[in-house]
């Protein structure tokens, strides 16, 4: 069970599902700041669950892509 002040996160593959992306273009923009993530202790990146969904909704809103988003 998770605590109410704990954050879900989710994998890179997960991400990339949900934007429509490949993983490795989750990983690019993870690195240059365009995305929000953590790491894990083992060096592995998790994004918080509740940020990217709230990114997704808003592009589906204003009916744009990430690509358009973020100027690629």
């Amino acid at each position: 069970m998770i605590a109410a002040n704990e954050t879900e996160f989710l994998l890179p593959k997960e991400v990339a599902a949900l934007l429509h992306v490949s993983p490795k273009t989750v990983a690019r923009w993870a690195t240059q700041q365009k995305l929000p993530y953590v790491k894990t202790l083992g060096g592995h990146r998790r994004f918080p669950a509740d940020q990217i969904q709230a990114l997704v909704r808003r592009l589906a809103e204003e009916g744009r892509t990430l690509e358009e988003t973020f100027g690629e």
